[in-house]
């Protein structure tokens, strides 16, 4: 008896021991659940034929969530009237208000709306579908919608089938049957006849499923779709644990094509002209912006000033903002400018005709205050130099005049073809060359070097003077290249630089260094060209922006002096040749200039080349390198991540329900 009460002690003190072991191991309350819901019955049931109510009830296993169904669950055919969706409890109803289509298979597609109500585990892309008629079809059209611009896939898109293959049927009918792209851009229509089909993505802003207004994005394409399909085979595999495979099964299962189209997505260029807003930030400058531009600049009538030789004119490229710049200071300090002011316009009917509005130019602070403003610097000043005085040290008897503010920087890195600019905050009259220097040093002789200064303005084509802000400054060589491995100055003496009201710059002086040619590489894309126009290259970096560009009429693409580190690759072809990526039109059968990204990442050393041949492909899943691609996939909920984390610290092999 001695003998049993002591094995029970013992026995009771290892279990003790274990709980408390694992006790220690267990920082969390328990695993967490990984099954998602499971439908257990639908009325009508899934599937059903000749069915003629407009109320659909789907049950699951368990308490259930729908996420953002107004946005998530789509319809085919589309429902003008918006369906009644509602979820409570462990079930889902759906009330469709549109009248049932005799002879239709309808499909309910609720993407990942649904989820499980505590962990939040969704149920995936369950469609729920019947039919008004005597079968069901079954076919499917998948594919992926990316935007033109940069091939980033797009989520929450709405694509769409045409059994009418006119081009007006997009802008006229709705669509016969739809869907939504995913995170990763990936879209299936399901439900669909025999037939064939033209496909259209479109951002729905009407919802009213067919292209309305130039706003919405969209994307077309000419080819004709048949959906078919097929039996097929795919690898399944089954794990037996996280680390090790058990098999990999042969499943068959049916193929429908087709199961790779790719729509690019553009927005068109806005063409409808109005005023947006005009502002006036600065007392001598008054800006219009325009919704786009035009050839007909406006014509000014003063109402409290005589706008004869008041101006100077500065344009943006495309010509829909537009500044004036005043020439009188006493206009300059006058508060508010009236004027009557005639430019073209969008009427009603889309056509630009003139239109006469009377604008009134605030300044943003009034004259009085500048002055106000200005007299207290001068007080400010004036004591400090008085302090100064009384003090014995150095003071100015004459208040030094503000200079003219010009900022002098490099674009880009100081790289053998890069430049100086200088940018005036008010427009130049005179840039003086024999007052700007450029020099180098010759076993320690300081040596001039020739340079060019060019002015950049857009000229606007009109009868005001242009305003000139914007200086280039090259060396003049071969190339116009500074030359690797030397070491230059720039100097400006005063007044180099002379506004339009007289203000001067100041003295400056520059050193830039050139690394020397063994410390950039080169890289060389020799591209097979798909379309007989100039090609447009850019060097990208890890997050996709612009590094540096070029452009070729035969596809050969070369970046000289590249610095080393990581690039990515991408080239369009430029159609116009007006050397940037310009969108589509629908109207006018004309795709967005297409775009292509070289599948691999570039590593660039210094002293080694790159040169690639490529020939640019549209692969459906491999658009863009996944390292560049801002809208990544969704991921998955947390729960598996938990799990993971908290069998790592029980030191335990984790092994997902799924597997």
């Amino acid at each position: 008896m001695r003998m049993r009460r002591d094995h029970i002690l013992l026995l009771l003190v290892a279990v003790m021991a274990l709980a408390g072991c694992a006790k220690m191991g267990q920082p969390d309350g328990g695993w967490f659940d990984e099954t998602p819901p499971h439908v257990i019955a639908t009325s009508p049931a899934d599937q059903s034929t000749n069915v003629h109510s407009r109320r659909i009830n789907i049950l699951f296993d368990e308490y259930i969530r729908l996420d953002n169904a107004s946005e998530k669950v789509v319809i085919s055919p589309p429902q003008i009237e918006t369906p009644d969706i509602k979820s409570g409890g462990n079930r889902i109803s759906v009330n469709i208000k549109d009248t049932l289509m005799p002879s239709t298979t309808y499909t309910i597609d609720f993407s990942d709306a649904i989820s499980d109500n505590n962990e939040g585990n969704p149920l995936g892309n369950y469609t729920y579908s019947f039919s008004t008629g005597d079968h069901i079809d079954t076919l499917e059209v998948a594919g992926y919608v990316v935007e033109a611009e940069n091939m980033e896939p797009i989520k929450g898109i709405l694509v769409g089938l045409y059994a009418n293959l006119e081009d007006s049927a997009f802008t006229t009918q709705p669509m016969l049957r739809v869907a939504r792209t995913d995170s990763r851009g990936r879209f299936v229509i399901k439900g669909v006849a025999p037939g064939e089909y033209r496909i259209y993505a479109l951002q729905d802003a009407d919802a009213n499923y067919m292209f309305s207004q130039k706003s919405e994005k969209l994307a077309f394409s000419r080819d004709i779709i048949i959906p078919s399909s097929m039996p097929d085979i795919r690898q399944d595999t089954i794990w037996s644990d996280s680390l090790h495979i058990k098999s990999i099964d042969r499943v068959g299962y049916t193929h429908f094509l087709p199961d790779n189209i790719v729509l690019r997505a553009f927005t068109e260029e806005q063409t409808d002209r109005f005023l947006i807003k005009t502002e006036r930030t600065d007392p001598a400058r008054l800006t219009f912006y325009f919704s786009y531009g035009d050839s007909l600049l406006p014509q000014i009538h003063g109402l409290n000033f005589n706008e004869q030789d008041a101006f100077i004119l500065e344009s943006s490229e495309h010509r829909d903002t537009l500044s004036y710049w005043l020439r009188d200071t006493l206009l300059i300090n006058q508060d508010t400018l009236s004027m009557e002011v005639t430019f073209m316009s969008t009427d009603t009917l889309g056509i630009l005709s003139q239109k006469t509005d009377t604008l009134e130019f605030l300044a943003k602070t009034p004259y009085e205050r500048r002055m106000k403003d200005l007299q207290k610097e001068r007080e400010k000043w004036e004591k400090e130099q008085e302090k100064n005085k009384k003090k014995g040290k150095k003071y100015q008897t004459e208040m030094p005049v503000e200079p003219l503010a010009l900022k002098i920087q490099l674009v880009g890195d100081m790289m053998p073809d890069s430049y100086f600019s200088f940018l005036s905050s008010t427009p130049i009259l005179t840039a003086d060359t024999s007052l700007i220097h450029l020099y180098t040093k010759v076993d320690t002789i300081k040596v001039n070097k020739p340079y060019i200064l060019a002015e950049r303005t857009i000229m606007a084509d009109s009868l005001l003077p242009a305003a000139r802000r914007l200086y280039v400054l090259r060396p003049d060589s071969v190339g116009n290249l500074w030359t690797p491995g030397t070491s230059y100055t720039l100097e400006l003496d005063s007044a180099a630089f002379t506004d339009i009201y007289g203000n001067v710059s100041k003295a400056e002086r520059k050193v830039i260094n050139v690394k020397k040619e063994e410390d950039y590489t080169s890289i060389v894309f020799h591209v097979t060209r798909s379309e007989d126009v100039p090609y447009v290259g850019q060097l990208l970096s890890n997050s996709d922006n612009v590094v540096r560009q070029t452009i070729s009429d035969t596809g050969d693409l070369t970046f000289n002096y590249v610095k080393t580190g990581e690039y990515y690759f991408r080239c369009f072809a430029d159609r116009n040749g007006n050397g940037q990526w310009d969108t589509g039109e629908y109207a006018s059968d004309r795709q967005a200039e297409t775009v292509w990204y070289y599948p691999e990442k570039l590593e660039c050393k210094a002293k080694w080349p790159v040169e690639k041949s490529w020939t640019p492909t549209t692969i459906a899943d491999r658009l863009k390198p996944s390292a560049i691609t801002k809208q990544k996939p969704d991921q998955k909920k947390k729960i598996k991540n938990q799990n993971m984390e908290r069998a790592r610290r029980l030191g335990i092999i984790y092994i997902p329900k799924n597997h």
